[in-house]
């Protein structure tokens, strides 16, 4: 009989279990290989002199700019100390001293950095000189009304992005579940934005054929279509310098330039790593969190990438390793009204209404995730390995099974599919996401 035994990355060690001799894996599907650069600096200078659809940094600004600096947060693996200070090169060679420039982070709905993270993130030797400020999507004083985009979103934005002559934005470009990729003017809408313009801007997606738009074709997604309208509606020169890493988190290449054109060469690389094709939907797909091992909120990516490989009424097996537990996760935080076989009866009604109403207590990405969940349990089976979640946390997540060990997981698999079925398994479910071969 054959060996049918996975050995997947568990931290900085692996994860080991057998599945069933009979069942047939159709394939273990891995991100590209492409290497990183071999000059990071060398790549960096490279775009900053040739920027796509724009003009060089140094030639958009003058003496008298005033420059709003957005970058990415904690959130995401972008380098921004080794990529800041070439960009500050480039605005001073435009005449801009640091006390033209505000540094904000671009948090969206997350926590305000402090100051040690700034400085971690920036680089403390370059921070000095920058006035830096933490946006605040709730606070009216914070924020200038833009108008509505043609989708009926109100666009709100920190004013001292508003009031800039000049916006530059550090970013990356990763596959993303609503956005279908990071970066661009994803890093102001929703980095940057208000509330309502964050709640409104993701509920877009929030329909049957758009819930899952991760790696999709960025013409036909709605809501980023929509933040890229919002981002023009600045009406002022805005400037990316966005990075492409592989799952190592090397740079393989940097964009830089215009917000829509720079940003769609970045979106190709990105796909060329981390889209993989299938050639059809399996019965059952194994997924595993790594590389985003962080917390739960970060592992549950795995799933998200890649319940488009299981077939309807298929199962998913997500392994999440979550580090540091649950992280910041607001459907977690709460227990639901009902329990899972309520969800199944009300789930027709819900998905129609959620995207609706408010609810309160639940955030702007959660009230999205909570669709989501209830699109995927609508899919498939979802059974979930995750060691480091307490019970009770669990408990409040009934759109999953949770089960102690892997094993336990393939059994209850195994009891759903019998002794013939075809597999996909995906290693790096974190960052990897399948392509239908159509």
């Amino acid at each position: 009989m054959k060996n049918n035994t996975l050995n997947l990355p568990w931290g900085k060690n692996k994860i080991t279990f057998d599945l069933p001799p009979t069942w047939q894996v159709e394939g273990t599907l891995e991100p590209a290989a492409l290497a990183g650069v071999a000059n990071l600096d060398k790549e960096l200078q490279r775009s900053l002199q040739a920027p796509i659809e724009c003009q060089q940094l140094s030639k958009l600004v003058n003496k008298n700019s005033h420059i709003a600096l957005v970058m990415d947060d904690l959130s995401r693996p972008t380098p921004v100390s080794k990529l800041l200070p070439a960009v500050l090169n480039e605005l001073k060679r435009g005449g801009v001293t640091p006390s033209q420039i505000t540094l904000i982070p671009a948090l969206g709905v997350h926590r305000p950095m402090e100051q040690k993270e700034i400085a971690q993130r920036a680089g403390q030797k370059f921070l000095l000189g920058l006035h830096w400020e933490n946006p605040n999507c709730g606070s009216s004083e914070k924020l200038v009304y833009l108008g509505k985009t043609s989708r009926g979103v109100p666009v709100y934005v920190d004013k001292n992005v508003a009031s800039a002559d000049v916006v530059v934005s550090i970013g990356c470009i990763e596959p993303h579940i609503i956005a279908s990729f990071g970066g661009g003017y994803k890093n102001l809408f929703p980095g940057v934005a208000g509330r309502e313009t964050i709640a409104q801007n993701h509920s877009l997606n929030a329909t049957p054929d758009t819930f899952n738009m991760v790696g999709q074709p960025i013409e036909k997604n709605p809501m980023r279509l929509d933040l890229e309208e919002s981002g023009q509606m600045l009406k002022k020169p805005v400037f990316i310098i966005n990075a492409v890493l592989n799952s190592h988190l090397e740079v393989v290449r940097i964009v830089c330039g215009d917000p829509i054109a720079a940003h769609r060469e970045g979106a190709k690389v990105s796909a060329q790593i981390y889209g993989v094709k299938i050639p059809a939907s399996a019965d059952i797909v194994i997924t595993n969190s790594y590389p985003m091992e962080t917390d739960l909120r970060q592992g549950v990516k795995a799933l998200a990438n890649t319940i488009r490989a299981v077939r309807r009424g298929g199962t998913l097996i997500t392994l999440v390793r979550a580090e540091e537990g649950v992280g910041v996760f607001g459907l977690a935080e709460r227990k639901l009204p009902v329990g899972r076989n309520g969800l199944k009866i009300l789930m027709p009604l819900l998905l129609v209404i959620l995207p609706k109403i408010k609810l309160k207590g639940l955030g702007e990405e959660d009230r999205f995730f909570l669709y989501f969940a209830l699109q995927a349990m609508h899919h498939c089976e979802m059974i979930m390995y995750a060691p480091s979640i307490p019970v009770e946390i669990q408990s409040r997540l009934p759109f999953v099974s949770f089960v102690g060990s892997p094993e336990e997981a393939v059994k209850r698999a195994q009891a759903r599919h019998g002794q013939q079925a075809n597999v996909l398994v995906f290693p790096l479910g974190g960052i990897t996401y399948p392509i239908l071969d159509k």
